[in-house]
């Protein structure tokens, strides 16, 4: 079968270091070199000029664009090579792509990867919700969507698909913790809306022997945010190599105050980590076994770790129940909906 033309359009920041691209979030990595198997992929991002080491991505043609204007100029002059774009979430520089792409008459597909409407409020309480609702109703128009939970589609017509890192790896050789002190584990960014903030504040006030571990692969100066027992770790290696730091641990929390479908949250599965999330996010167990919903103050906290302490092997063997997306998986019902469009 003869390869289609696919260009994948980005906000993701990338840095270049001669005739190699890294990016922050694992997805801009794997979604283009997933899909390259079936089709020619063009994959258009913004340039960051931070240097970024996280994650290598492996595809031949990236066009990276400095600014609006440059970004613009190289979709449209590559526009004839192309008559199908995935979109990658919903932000200014998309949204502008998906008008450009409207006039030009080409096939869109946008891919929503979260609440769009929860993360603009956080901006602005009223203004962020409304400016995200204008830029949804028009790039919405005339382009067919993709979600990974049907809520972000907002009654609208789309596809819904299940996004993983997961592969073989994840599910092999699990090792049993270790409980001389209690491990605890974050692994994401250190934004406020990610709830990391509101967490470390909670977790200073713990009367428990602890440790708490935080992985972000974003080089940031955060030393004030550490003490004894809190420990930031900036991870740039495989994805695949963050299997021993779950593994490392006892507990994973996952403190978002938005999230649609975190992938964290079966990476620690996978390894049999129980996790620990807050009402706000309580939607993401999806019936689950080992995810815990406790509300946002120290006491509640403390109690529900004591709780999965005194259960943990009862609790991993109902874990083994759960039925985890896999990064195949994920790529195959992206590719089958590209391709059947």
């Amino acid at each position: 079968m003869k390869k289609q033309k696919l260009a994948i359009i980005s906000n993701e920041k990338t840095y270049q270091n001669k005739s190699n691209y890294f990016c922050d979030n694992v997805d801009m990595k794997s979604i283009p070199e997933g899909l390259k198997k079936d089709f020619h992929i063009e994959l258009f991002v913004r340039k960051s000029k931070k240097i970024r080491s996280a994650h290598k991505i492996n595809i031949k043609n990236i066009i990276i664009s400095s600014g609006i204007f440059s970004y613009i100029y190289k979709v449209f002059k590559s526009s004839n090579a192309n008559n199908k774009y995935l979109i990658i979430s919903l932000s200014p520089y998309t949204f502008m792509m998906s008008i450009l792409l409207f006039i030009l008459g080409k096939k869109v597909f946008i891919y929503l990867r979260s609440d769009g409407y929860e993360e603009y409020r956080n901006f602005s309480k009223y203004f962020g919700p409304l400016f995200y609702h204008f830029m949804f109703s028009l790039a919405c128009l005339k382009s067919q969507l993709i979600a990974c939970r049907s809520k972000l589609l907002k009654g609208k017509k789309g596809k819904i698909v299940s996004p993983s890192q997961l592969n073989k790896k994840w599910f092999k050789k699990r090792k049993a913790p270790k409980f001389k002190k209690i491990k605890l584990l974050y692994v994401g960014r250190l934004r406020i809306e990610k709830g990391i903030f509101s967490l470390i504040e909670i977790v200073k006030k713990l009367k428990l022997n602890f440790k708490f571990t935080i992985v972000n692969s974003e080089k940031l100066n955060s030393n004030k945010l550490k003490n004894e027992q809190i420990k930031i770790v900036q991870f740039n290696k495989n994805h695949e190599s963050l299997i021993n730091i779950y593994d490392d641990s006892n507990i994973f929390i996952l403190p978002s105050f938005t999230e649609a479908h975190p992938q964290v949250l079966d990476e620690s599965l996978s390894r049999l980590r129980p996790v620990i999330i807050f009402p706000e996010i309580s939607h993401v167990r999806r019936n689950r076994e080992g995810v815990f919903v406790v509300k946002r103050n120290a006491q509640s906290l403390s109690n529900k770790i004591n709780f999965i302490l005194k259960r943990y092997k009862s609790i991993q063997k109902k874990m083994l129940k759960n039925k985890l997306p896999t990064k195949n998986l994920f790529t195959k019902q992206l590719k089958n909906i590209i391709i059947d469009a």
